[in-house]
């Protein structure tokens, strides 16, 4: 818990009168399932590589799952699945109450405005030691979109254009990715047509606001049945 978002964590764990069983950092697997075994539910910022490991240690123990963390390969999602039918996890890209409502609009938006009318494209920076790109929360954005249109997004997305790459095709979802400073994080999705443009931006200060998500995620999902959830269940979206 020596991390930025650990002492955060720790922080907004006392303001929502929780109690606090322990923390690790790099751990091994050991440590998280004794972890697991004295709390009822884990919050996980760690590293996408130990997502596996932590998701199957959490399940045998019959703890709840927070996890935050992003740049999950398929396999690793799978994880995620398969401890959800054990345990209450609720997984996020970003626990923003503001994100969790742009997240909301965004698909709503996209089921309104016509692909073949309305282009989509989604905009991100972050500061220059994230190592995954585009972030969880931009792809959380293409999905929302391509849910609203009712397509699957790996078959729409287009990132990282470079060179002669000919004309847009209509339908796809854009994203560029920039990286510089000590940006918490910033996201805008833009719905461009020929006679207007919608811009739907958020943007992060401090991270604090993760972070007290991730709490009132915690508090939320003690008790509740396995599953897998988002922070729209959290807020009562639904």
């Amino acid at each position: 818990m020596s991390g930025r978002m650990g002492r955060l964590l720790v922080e907004e764990i006392a303001a929502a009168g929780a109690h606090l069983s322990g923390g690790v950092g790099r751990a091994l697997p050991a440590e998280v399932a004794d972890l697991a075994a004295a709390s009822d539910v884990v919050i996980d910022f760690t590293r996408a590589s130990a997502v596996s490991t932590h998701g199957a240690a959490l399940a045998a123990s019959g703890t709840a799952w927070v996890l935050g963390t992003s740049g999950l390969s398929a396999s690793d999602e799978a994880a995620v699945a398969e401890a959800a039918q054990r345990i209450p996890v609720v997984y996020a890209a970003n626990f923003s109450a503001g994100v969790t409502l742009v997240l909301a609009l965004a698909e709503r938006m996209a089921a309104a405005l016509p692909a073949a009318q309305y282009d989509a494209e989604i905009l991100e920076m972050h500061h220059r030691q994230k190592v995954d790109a585009p972030s969880g929360t931009a792809l959380a954005l293409g999905r929302a979109v391509a849910a609203g249109r009712a397509v699957d997004l790996a078959t729409v997305m287009q990132s990282g254009r470079d060179g002669h790459t000919g004309p847009r095709e209509t339908g796809a979802i854009g994203f560029a990715t920039l990286r510089g400073g000590q940006v918490v994080g910033e996201h805008s999705l833009l719905f461009a047509g020929a006679d207007e443009q919608i811009v739907l931006t958020h943007r992060a200060f401090d991270r604090r606001t993760f972070a007290s998500g991730a709490v009132r995620a915690a508090v939320w999902a003690a008790g509740k049945p396995p599953g897998l959830y988002g922070m729209r269940d959290v807020l009562g979206l639904g």
